[in-house]
């Protein structure tokens, strides 16, 4: 699929956490902007609700000495028509922390997608990655462990994936581990370099916004580097999705951002291009865009 797109946006985007008691916390976001879309067949103004949402967060002691409890729950919200409902899940789960690391289990972001960090500079917008690359995926029926930072630097995650009886490329998952997702991440002085894998990830269980390169199941490898300063942002993500159901071909992703903030003030620049052999998928990305700082909380913002 060929398409072009111009759009000129502006926007505001506002978070504001409030401790509504000892615990838990709510907090959330609502970013709205004024976009006009011309995709050749059409060119017209809209009011968007990009990645709006509300939550809860909190952590309870137990009775085991350095055991405490963490639970987590976030529901996306429409601020321009309402057409999604205020219990539409993003994220939802509960879990135990000490020493040993983190253990959860619900319904999640994949290791392998949050292993971008930061490089995605229109992240929540309408021209969010997931668009053109895949592996952006929120994953129920998760279990999944998170290491402490081993020497102040390297975090290991790992995630499996249950079928509950999900049919994937004519297989009923039943298992334990149907699908796995894992990333170590290295961080340290501003240099922050990733890696993720997803093996026998079930593409449509799993609701990837990007890529279809398979029936059921997809593997992917995702590379990503950044490194920033206090007036400099640079970043890149490389990525392959492979058919994990016998397919030949593989869909390649790759990403260059950067930013530079003065003041109040960042304006950056981003190129992003999926070229599919497996899934006939082609798409190129060029954005750039300034953000202001209102405030701690509220962003104003435009990108074309």
């Amino acid at each position: 699929m060929n398409k072009k797109l111009l759009a000129l946006a502006v926007g505001a985007a506002f978070a504001l956490p409030v401790v509504a008691s000892a615990q838990p916390t709510l907090y959330g976001k609502i970013d709205v902007s004024l976009e006009n879309d011309d995709n050749g067949a059409t060119d017209q103004w809209n009011v968007v609700s990009n990645e709006s949402f509300v939550g809860i967060k909190g952590e309870a002691d137990t009775n085991v000495d350095g055991l405490k409890a963490i639970y987590k729950g976030a529901w996306y919200i429409a601020a321009d028509d309402g057409s999604v409902g205020p219990f539409q899940t993003h994220e939802i789960y509960v879990g135990l922390q000490g020493g040993f690391g983190t253990l959860m289990a619900g319904n999640m972001d994949t290791p392998t997608q949050l292993v971008q960090g930061k490089v995605d500079q229109f992240d929540g917008t309408s021209i969010d990655m997931a668009n053109l690359v895949g592996g952006e995926l929120n994953a129920p029926n998760i279990v999944a462990y998170a290491s402490p930072k081993i020497a102040d630097t390297v975090t290991v995650t790992v995630a499996l994936w249950q079928g509950e009886g999900a049919t994937l490329d004519g297989d009923v998952a039943e298992g334990i581990g149907d699908a796995v997702s894992a990333s170590v991440v290295y961080e340290n002085e501003g240099l922050y370099l990733g890696l993720g894998f997803d093996m026998d990830t079930p593409h449509g269980a799993l609701g990837s916004y990007g890529v279809d390169v398979g029936d059921d199941k997809q593997d992917i490898i995702r590379l990503v580097a950044g490194y920033t300063t206090d007036s400099w942002e640079a970043g890149f993500l490389y990525q392959m999705v492979e058919d994990a159901g016998g397919g030949n071909g593989e869909d390649v992703s790759m990403l260059l951002s950067g930013a530079y903030k003065t003041g109040d003030w960042k304006f950056k620049a981003q190129y992003a291009a999926t070229e599919g052999d497996a899934s006939g998928f082609e798409r190129t990305l060029m954005a750039i865009g300034a953000d202001y700082a209102l405030g701690k909380s509220t962003t104003a913002y435009a990108f074309y």
